[in-house]
């Protein structure tokens, strides 16, 4: 078990460190091989066989299957390699964002809340918060 650090604390937040960058290598490796065409067309023909190729784990493969964004990166994506599965899949990063909002927001409520200036303070400094 790691040590516990300040960012712990910060809610829906995954911070690609070290740690992070370790455990989604395989993950993140996938993700990047989409920049290829002919990869990108293996991908398209059958997922779950073209994921065969990186020793990713289960729940990982699963992720990218179900288009599962937030799952994606607690298990170790990146937000840059994950959208590229996101772009393969058809949408942009708002669309992303909002999938990735992890309370079912809509694009359009996304959209606004960005155009709004973002997600409020209030609530989003410490999971501590949450429990309030």
């Amino acid at each position: 078990m790691r040590e516990r650090r300040d960012y712990d604390d910060i809610p829906g937040t995954y911070v690609f460190d070290g740690e992070h960058s370790l455990k989604g290598y395989h993950l993140n490796m996938f993700c990047m091989s989409l920049n290829k065409a002919g990869n990108r067309e293996a991908f398209r023909a059958d997922e779950a066989v073209y994921l065969q190729a990186f020793p990713m784990s289960e729940a990982q493969r699963q992720a990218v299957l179900n288009r599962d964004w937030l799952g994606m990166l607690r298990l170790g994506g990146n937000i840059y390699y994950t959208f590229k599965v996101a772009i393969f899949s058809g949408l942009n990063m708002q669309q992303a964002g909002a999938a990735m909002s992890g309370n079912g927001m809509s694009f359009e409520e996304f959209q606004q809340m960005m155009l709004d200036g973002g997600r409020p303070i209030q609530g989003n400094r410490s999971k501590a918060d949450e429990n309030k």
